[in-house]
């Protein structure tokens, strides 16, 4: 399979992760916690040697600043979170609890689940979609920190994925993904749950 590979994992730890809140578009720091973690994360290689980007969210971008190697980081919109709209600050429990029903039934539509002032994950999907096509376009590789949602819907372009059942692959999100945009076109999954310790 020929391709321009590119690697991608999500920020470190945020109060609002510790939590368990819908972040979304909130513009949420690192927690004292997450800054140690990402201090601590080494990227492997190849991905090591790869130039840096980012969503323009700050804890996307404070972790792709502290991410050994030190490199500069480019920001790019493509890559920023879902929206969750009215619901971001709230957990899945207090949504299921408060919201009920009209929740459930939400969560049950997978690729077209719209909070109420949101984005839905196939807008996410179609928008990562124009983005590796940059990347092919560019003909080199990135390594790219992005957010839970936006990566399980890059999950999803690549693998089909409906977002209902459970995922094709478990993601860790302590870990790197190593995706491929191929050439004749699609996005298609290499490796997954690569430590950040520097090991290949």
């Amino acid at each position: 399979m020929s391709g321009v590979p590119f690697a991608i994992l999500r920020h470190a730890s945020t109060a609002w992760n510790e939590e368990r809140r819908l972040q979304g578009l909130t513009d949420t720091t690192l927690s004292p916690a997450g800054e140690a973690e990402a201090r601590r994360w080494r990227l492997p290689p190849p991905a090591d040697g790869w130039p840096r980007m980012s969503s323009p969210l700050q804890r996307a971008r404070r972790t792709a600043e502290l991410l050994r190697p030190a490199a500069a980081v480019t920001v790019d919109p493509a890559l920023r979170e879902m929206s969750f709209g009215t619901w971001e600050g709230r957990t899945i429990a207090e949504l299921r609890l408060t919201v009920g029903e009209r929740f459930l039934e939400a969560e049950r539509r997978g690729l077209d689940f719209q909070p109420p002032g949101g984005e839905s994950p196939r807008a996410v999907m179609a928008r990562l979609a124009r983005w590796t096509t940059r990347i092919a376009e560019a003909g080199a590789p990135i390594v790219a920190v992005s957010h839970k949602a936006a990566i399980r819907a890059l999950l999803a372009l690549a693998t089909g994925w409906d977002m209902t059942g459970r995922p094709p692959h478990k993601l860790d999100w302590r870990c790197v993904h190593f995706f491929t945009v191929r050439t004749e076109g699609g996005v298609a999954v290499d490796r997954i749950n690569v430590p950040l310790n520097g090991a290949s």
